[in-house]
């Protein structure tokens, strides 16, 4: 049995680091620059050299996929930190904000239009450290289960795959993301507090020492970890779907362009899913951050069911976009450093044959 096992093992296109070559039947060694990778579905690199600057699964392509991350998320959260103070400060204090455009009106009329701005220094750092770990990790992972499962059920539990990979990811991205969440609140929620992260970070840590940047992070995990699952798994399957349902043509056969867009689109819908999935969980991180001595678990029952929805329409809108941008340029920077794209992924002919659908 294990006989069987182990060549398959061998032959998945997860195989360690360094992929077996086959072309023609016969086994090329991978140190043999000059010949094409064998290729098949989502996780195998298919093409010459020439064409990609990295090997897929290398060092190099996990660095340049973490940089995509640091720019996808770094930037895009960056730029919805107005729409972001607003969801908090309704969150935390839905008396005084009562809706997206009354929430704007009275910070407006309160801070200025500068006010608007408020922890775009936590944000920016925080969510690029996320970015790196979850974009970059979620690579690491996918590969390694993958090639822990083998060609044929890394297929058969593809979904499993991606959600398994995404949420070993975020983990590690919660922990480099606690601090700058934690300062991030603080700013936008607690008038008077601090206006900027030089003046929050050691406030806090007189306060509350260590503690203050990370009380947060379990409520983090709750929030972050089902919505990164959703984010990954619903991606990956939407593409899947367009290509095989919507496009018209291959996705070989579409400029890069055209699978930018599909990349967008596949982006939005994940990103709407993600929204009313970790809402809940973002409420609590919100209000949690701003109250001294509140666990997450009396934080929940004070607010109660209809509570912990406040603020949703707003998430849905940002999360939506955010998701679809974030997406589109994580696509952009391995289009430009030319990294590997691995297609969505089709049945092995080992499992068809086993299926009867090939003679």
């Amino acid at each position: 049995m294990f006989s069987s096992i182990a060549p398959l093992a061998r032959h998945n296109p997860f195989y360690a680091p360094h992929f077996q070559l086959v072309q023609d039947g016969v086994r090329k060694r991978p140190a043999e620059p000059a010949e094409a990778s064998a290729t098949r579905r989502g996780l195998a690199a298919a093409s010459a050299d020439e064409e990609y600057s990295c090997e897929y699964g290398s060092l190099k392509f996990y660095a340049l996929c973490g940089v995509g991350g640091v720019l996808s998320c770094g930037l895009t959260h960056t730029g919805v930190v107005p729409l972001d103070l607003v969801k908090c400060r309704m969150q935390v204090d839905p008396q005084k904000y009562k809706s997206i455009f009354n929430g704007f009106s009275v910070t407006i009329k309160e801070d200025g239009v500068r006010g608007l701005a408020k922890g775009w220094a936590p944000t920016f750092i925080g969510y690029s450290m996320q970015g790196l770990c979850k974009f970059g990790f979620y690579e690491v992972f996918k590969i390694l289960y993958g090639n822990m499962l083998g060609e044929e059920n890394a297929y058969l539990w593809r979904t499993s795959l991606y959600l398994a990979a995404s949420a070993s990811a975020e983990f590690f991205a919660d922990i480099a993301l606690a601090p700058m969440e934690a300062a991030k609140v603080r700013i936008q929620t607690q008038p008077g507090y601090a206006n900027t992260l030089r003046e929050a970070l050691p406030k806090m840590f007189a306060e509350e020492g260590i503690w203050a940047f990370y009380k947060g992070v379990a409520p983090l995990w709750m929030r972050q970890i089902p919505y990164t699952m959703m984010k990954f798994a619903c991606f990956e399957r939407t593409v899947e779907a367009l290509y095989k349902y919507v496009v018209p043509k291959p996705r070989s056969e579409c400029t890069k362009g055209e699978q930018l867009v599909v990349t967008f689109v596949a982006g939005y819908i994940a990103g709407v899913f993600c929204a009313i999935v970790s809402h809940p969980a973002d409420s609590v991180v919100s209000v949690l951050n701003k109250e001294k001595g509140s666990s997450a678990s009396q934080v929940l029952m004070r607010l109660g069911f209809k509570g912990v929805w406040k603020g949703l329409f707003a998430r849905i809108i940002m999360i939506g976009t955010l998701t679809a941008l974030q997406w589109f340029i994580y696509d952009s920077v391995k289009v430009y450093f030319r990294l590997p794209r691995p297609p969505p992924p089709e049945m092995p002919e080992s499992l068809k044959k086993k299926l009867g659908l090939t003679e």
